[in-house]
C-alpha cells in the first residue's frame, strides 16, 4: 500500500471510498456532518433508522451517497465519545481497513485522525493508523506451495487532515507516518523470522539475515564463529550449543547514526532458533512453537531495520547470540559446571534454563563497546506468561531512569510492558554448592530470578531485561509471531533521539 497524508475536504474527495467516524447517540464527526449535509442529511437517516448505531468496531459500506463525489463512504463506529482511548480507536482503525480489503476497495481516503483521543495528538493517531494498516496486509505463506488469493486489493490509503491546524498537524502527521511504516516493516521482519520453520530459520540463517541488513543500510556486521567465542571464553554459550549439529553463532550488528564519540544503546536478543530444552526435555505437546524462542534476536533485527529505514540519529548496537537447545551424546547434562566469559561459574541445574545462559555471555561481551545502556530482550520465561498473561511483557532493570523510559515507550506505543521487582532477596534463590551461582533458583518468583542471575554480569552498565515469553508470539488458532516488542524499542529509540547529542 502506498500512503500519503493531506488537507482536504471529504465532501470533495474523489475515489473508490471515503471513511469517516461515527459515534454513539447518533453524533456524526466533523468530516461525517461535512459529507452529511452535502448529502442531505442521508447518513443521519440511515443512522435514525438504526442501520447504524455507531457501536465500537462496527463498520458500515454505504453506496451512492447522494451529491458525493466518491465511489463509497465507510462509516466507522467509534462508541461513545467520552470513552474514545487507545484501544478503542485502534479497534476502530482495525475494524476499518478488515472491512475495505473485505469490499475489494482500491483506494481510501480516511477522516479518523480527527477524533480526540484521550492524552494524545495526531502524530500518535497517524503512527498507530500506519502500524494498523500494514498489520492488516500481513500473511506468511511463503512455506505453502499453494497460496491463497487472499491479497488485498487496497493500494493507496490518504489520511485526511482538515480543521485550521491543518498545516502544523500536516508537519507532525508526515513525520509519524514514515515512523509507523518503518516500524511496521520491522515489525514484519521480526515475524517473518520467528514464523519460519526451525530447519530454514537457524543461527546461520539469522547470520545471514542480519549481513544483509547490514548491506542493506550500509551499517556493520560481524559474526563471531565457535572458534571465536571459544578464544573468548563464552563457555556458558557454547554449553547450551553442544548437543546442536547446528553451529552457533554471535551476531553483531553495528548502527551508527550519531558518529562514533557517542555511547551507543546496545539490545541483546536472545537467539535459540529451536529449544528442546536439551537433556531437561521439554514435553511433546506445542513443542513446535518453541521456534519462537528466537523472538527476541527477532525483534533485534527488526527494530535495527526501522531505525535505518528512518534514518534515526542515534547509535545502537544489535547483539545477537544464537544456538539451538537439542539432546545427545554431546549435550550438556544437569549438574555441569561451566565458565562464564566473565569468569563466573554456572551450575546448570536445568538445561531448558538456556536462554539466559547465552545472554550472560552476550550481555558480557557488549561491555567492549562502553555502551550508555544495554536492554536484553528474550522469550525466557513461562512464569512471565503465568505472572502477566499475554498482555504485557515483563521488565526489569537496574536503573530507575531506562525503566521509565522503557515504560514511556510501552505506554504510547500500547506494546505494553510491565515492571517487576529485582531486590536482592531474590539472588539468594540462586546459590550452588558446587559453582559460583546456579541457573535456575525454583519455580517461586522465576521470571524474576532469571533476570536476577542475568543481573550479575550486567555491573558495568545500565541495564533493562524484557521478558517477552506472553507477547512475541500468538498460540492456538492464530499461531504466530506478533512482532513485538519492535513498536516499544523502536519509540524508545526515537526519544532517545530526540535527546541532545552528549
Amino acid at each position: 500500500m502506498k500512503f500519503s497524508i493531506k488537507s482536504v475536504n471529504p465532501e470533495k474527495q474523489r475515489g473508490a471510498c471515503v471513511a469517516v467516524g461515527i459515534f454513539e447517540e447518533h453524533k456524526l464527526t466533523p468530516a461525517a456532518e461535512a459529507i452529511d449535509k452535502i448529502a442531505d442529511g442521508y447518513i443521519s437517516g440511515i443512522l435514525r433508522k438504526g442501520d447504524m448505531r455507531g457501536k465500537a468496531g462496527s463498520t458500515l459500506m454505504l453506496h451512492n451517497v447522494p451529491n458525493t463525489v466518491c465511489d463509497r463512504v465507510l462509516l466507522v463506529g467509534l462508541g461513545k465519545e467520552t470513552d474514545l482511548g487507545d484501544k478503542a480507536y485502534r479497534d476502530a482503525v482495525r475494524a476499518t481497513f478488515k472491512t475495505l480489503h473485505e469490499t475489494g476497495a482500491a483506494d481510501v481516503t480516511l477522516f479518523l485522525n480527527e477524533v480526540a483521543v484521550k492524552s494524545r495528538d495526531v502524530a500518535w493517531k497517524v503512527l498507530q493508523t500506519a502500524i494498523v494498516a500494514i498489520e492488516s496486509t500481513y500473511r506468511f505463506d511463503r512455506l505453502k506451495s499453494k497460496v491463497e488469493d487472499t491479497k488485498p486489493h487496497l493500494g493507496k490509503v490518504t489520511l485526511g487532515v482538515t480543521g485550521p491546524d491543518s498545516r502544523a498537524e500536516l508537519a507532525a502527521g508526515e513525520e509519524a507516518l514514515q515512523q509507523g511504516l518503518a516500524i511496521a516493516e520491522g515489525m514484519n521482519l521480526a515475524k517473518d523470522l520467528g514464523n519460519l520453520a526451525p530447519n530454514i530459520c537457524t543461527p546461520t540463517y539469522l547470520a545471514e539475515q542480519a549481513t544483509s541488513i547490514a548491506k542493506t543500510y550500509k551499517l556493520t556486521a560481524t559474526v563471531l564463529e565457535q572458534k571465536d567465542m571459544e578464544k573468548l571464553g563464552m563457555g556458558a554459550l557454547l554449553a547450551v550449543a553442544r548437543g546442536s549439529r547446528q553451529p552457533a553463532k554471535l551476531i553483531a550488528l553495528e548502527y551508527w547514526g550519531r558518529g562514533k564519540k557517542e555511547k551507543p544503546i546496545v539490545l541483546v536478543g536472545k537467539g535459540v532458533t529451536f529449544d528442546t530444552g536439551g537433556i531437561s526435555l521439554k514435553p511433546a505437546a506445542e513443542m513446535d512453537e518453541m521456534k519462537y524462542d528466537m523472538c527476541g534476536a527477532a525483534s533485534v533485527l527488526g527494530t535495527i531495520t526501522a531505525i535505518a529505514k528512518m534514518g534515526l540519529s542515534v547509535n545502537v548496537i544489535g547483539i545477537i547470540p544464537t544456538t539451538e537447545n537439542m539432546p545427545g551424546g554431546n549435550a550438556t547434562k544437569p549438574g555441569d559446571v561451566v565458565t562464564s566469559m566473565s569468569g563466573q561459574t554456572v551450575e546448570i541445574l536445568n538445561t531448558d534454563a538456556e536462554g539466559r545462559l547465552i545472554l550472560c555471555d552476550a550481555l558480557t561481551y557488549t561491555e567492549r563497546y562502553e555502551p550508555e545502556a544495554v536492554i536484553d530482550i528474550a522469550t525466557l520465561t513461562g512464569a512471565c506468561v503465568i505472572a502477566l498473561g499475554h498482555v504485557a511483557s515483563g521488565l526489569l532493570s537496574n536503573d530507575e531512569e531506562l525503566a521509565e523510559e522503557l515504560l514511556s515507550a510501552s505506554e504510547r506505543t500500547g506494546d505494553h510492558a510491565w515492571r517487576l521487582p529485582l531486590w536482592d532477596e531474590y539472588q539468594e534463590q540462586l546459590k550452588s554448592n558446587f559453582a559460583d551461582m546456579g541457573n535456575i533458583g525454583g519455580r517461586a518468583g522465576g521470571t524474576i530470578t532469571a533476570a536476577c542471575f542475568l543481573s550479575r554480569f550486567t555491573g558495568k552498565y545500565r541495564w533493562a531485561h524484557l521478558d517477552v515469553a506472553g507477547t512475541a508470539w500468538k498460540s492456538g488458532k492464530e499461531k504466530g509471531a506478533t512482532g513485538r516488542p519492535v513498536p516499544l524499542l523502536t519509540q524508545f529509540l526515537i526519544g532517545r533521539a530526540g535527546q541532545k547529542s552528549t
